[in-house]
């Protein structure tokens, strides 16, 4: 959709970006992030040339934007920054309703089409169409200049840190409803940031920008538990996670290589296995596909007076198990729902490929009180 090829951009002596290059997908929402001076806005201005590079070329579709007429390309993105840029002597309908009448669009379209913009917004359009951006307050603002953005249903929408200069409930709000706009209108989305729980909120991929160079250009899972070097890991924050623990998943936790028996193993080789691994409770496997049989433990042998017989005859073979992409809220869930001590997690084909133990989890748990050094 959007490729940067060997951007840099200096004024004067400045040199402001560095031979960046990446690509953004069609419909992703991308935040670009990193501290004042990064360079982050300068990228956003040049997709749609308020801001020229110095050398190499930004395309979209596979076209040259230099090739393209400024003011058609403009017109063809939607643009919300910081103060809104709504014209204060305009209402919120002739705001909205600009660049549709410029285009020469139908009339009736253009009215229903703001209508269902403010509703999309959460504003009431009776209540507010006809007022004018001072009689509004600063979210509500912003609110109309997200629903002028998306007048036109431009393919991409620029966004230069916008709910930034609002109070916390407000921003939360914004973000949110933005959130479910994306969810729903799937636009290709460049979002500028200072905020890292705002980037991990709303984006699908994050651009962590400094001195004029991209350091990580990941999803915000990936970039939460791999940072590539210790400037992004300490921008992001160590413990930021435990903020967000639906990254935190069942293969992140998992014991790897869990003890494990065959069917036909005599419930006393099976008690004495248990012994000699510290474990309470066998997974019981089919050989050699490593499918998920059934689970015996160690309270179920001991209540056997014949312990010659095969583990398969009294194995539990209805149990719980989680998927390697379930999150750690859901596993909890599940734990705490059931009393259960030990989760096998399985692939879609019933393969065991590992064990939630208690004990791993508090292990995992016990992870968010460690200091910033990593010390216990």
């Amino acid at each position: 959709m959007i490729k940067f090829e060997n951007i840099s951009k200096k004024f004067i002596n400045n040199s402001v970006l560095t031979n960046i290059s990446f690509n953004i997908k069609k419909g992703d929402l991308v935040a670009i992030i990193g501290a004042s001076g990064c360079g982050k806005t300068t990228t956003l201005k040049m997709i749609n040339r308020l801001i020229k590079p110095t050398s190499g070329k930004i395309l979209i579709n596979g076209e040259d934007i230099a090739d393209k007429d400024v003011i058609e390309l403009r017109r063809r993105m939607g643009y919300v920054i910081q103060q809104t840029g709504l014209f204060p002597h305009m209402t919120i309908r002739e705001n909205i309703e600009m660049i549709p009448r410029v285009e020469k669009r139908n009339q009736e379209d253009i009215k229903k089409r703001t209508l269902e913009l403010m509703e999309m917004v959460g504003l009431d359009a009776e209540e507010f169409l006809d007022r004018y951006p001072t009689e509004l307050s600063g979210g509500q603002q912003q609110r109309v200049g997200v629903a002028r953005a998306f007048a036109t249903d431009p393919e991409i929408i620029l966004m230069d840190e916008p709910f930034s200069a609002l109070d916390p409930i407000t921003r939360v709000g914004l973000q949110d409803q933005l959130v479910n706009l994306q969810a729903h209108l799937k636009k290709t989305i460049i979002f500028v940031t200072h905020d890292m729980d705002e980037a991990i909120k709303i984006a699908d991929m994050i651009c962590i920008m400094d001195g004029g160079q991209i350091l990580q250009y990941d999803t915000p899972e990936n970039i939460l538990k791999n940072p590539c070097n210790e400037f992004v890991s300490e921008f992001v924050g160590k413990n930021r996670i435990w903020t967000s623990p639906e990254f935190i998943r069942a293969e992140d936790i998992m014991i790897e290589s869990p003890v494990t028996c065959q069917g036909n193993l005599p419930l006393n080789k099976a008690l004495e296995k248990m012994r000699t691994s510290k474990v309470d409770s066998l997974m019981v496997i089919d050989n050699p596909t490593k499918k998920l049989l059934g689970i015996i433990k160690a309270k179920q042998i001991q209540s056997q007076s014949d312990r010659t017989i095969e583990v398969n005859a009294v194995m539990d073979i209805d149990f719980l198990s989680v998927n390697p992409g379930d999150t750690i809220v859901d596993i909890l869930k599940v734990v705490d729902e059931n009393d259960v001590s030990g989760i096998p997690v399985l692939d879609d084909a019933g393969i065991l490929i590992g064990l939630i133990t208690k004990s791993s989890l508090i292990t995992t748990l016990s992870q968010q009180y460690l200091d910033t050094e990593g010390v216990v």
